[in-house]
């Protein structure tokens, strides 16, 4: 029910981050002969990104009986700044890899093969199998709770078995391709404008859609300044950014 929410919100990116410079800068993962990573950096990441949603979860369930959506994302934003502390720290003291690190922050496609999908394959089909079986539990949920407690719902454990759900699918999809931002803020708000509010139409089309635009970001970032490459983070931002200041304007005037 927050128009502004995004997976990063939760800590997943700050702890897939974390994750990953862990990974780099013990040299548990080094850098392999063809320029990319070996498999602990994406495993380093998963793991990070799931514990960051972890803590989030557990902090937003602090000192409160109900726990409001709200509550959860600003758990979330303080758990990122956190390990996003954590991590430059980290970053600071191991200077040689920060290259590196910064790299595979920005995102990129470039080093990803069908090792990397196999590596995925499991993680989606269960977050979003998850998410396409809950469609009809979003469409309550988006009413509000009361209605959602009146029509047989328990709207804060449906709400943590979705978010476990979504975090795991981002966690893993992070933990391969790096940071790239934005996607769950200009798709899912795209979608919703041009076909409506309906979980049913928004679910499948947002997967769709988000996959097209990640390989429209892939493709920009690799023609706009060839031969060199521009890492898939900035060019998403390009994007996002602008778009995340006119949901925001929108939410304003209609909260008004």
């Amino acid at each position: 029910r927050n128009p502004l929410a995004d997976p990063y919100f939760l800590g997943v990116s700050a702890g897939a981050g974390l994750g990953a410079t862990a990974a780099m800068v013990t040299r548990v993962a080094g850098a392999s002969p063809g320029g990319g990573t070996s498999q602990a950096v994406p495993l380093a990441a998963f793991v990070g990104a799931l514990c960051a949603v972890g803590l989030t979860c557990t902090l937003g369930s602090v000192g409160a009986k109900y726990r409001s959506p709200a509550t959860l994302l600003l758990a979330g934003v303080a758990v990122s700044a956190f390990l996003t502390a954590a991590q430059t720290f980290m970053q600071q003291r191991n200077i040689e890899a920060i290259r590196e690190v910064y790299s595979w922050l920005l995102g990129r496609l470039a080093t990803s093969g069908w090792d990397d999908v196999l590596l995925l394959l499991p993680y989606s089909l269960i977050s979003v199998t998850g998410m396409l079986v809950a469609r009809r539990t979003l469409d309550v949920l988006a009413v509000g709770d009361e209605e959602a407690k009146s029509l047989g719902l328990d709207p804060q454990r449906a709400r943590y078995l979705l978010l476990i759900a979504a975090s795991l699918g981002t966690a893993a999809a992070v933990s391969v391709s790096g940071l790239i931002g934005f996607v769950g803020i200009v798709v899912p708000h795209a979608v919703r404008l041009l076909c409506g509010t309906g979980y049913r139409v928004i679910l499948p089309l947002s997967a769709l859609s988000g996959a097209a635009f990640l390989v429209l970001a892939d493709l920009v970032a690799r023609t706009v300044l060839s031969p060199a490459e521009i890492p898939i983070g900035v060019v998403t931002a390009l994007f996002g950014a602008p778009f995340f200041i006119f949901v925001l304007r929108t939410t304003h005037r209609v909260a008004a």
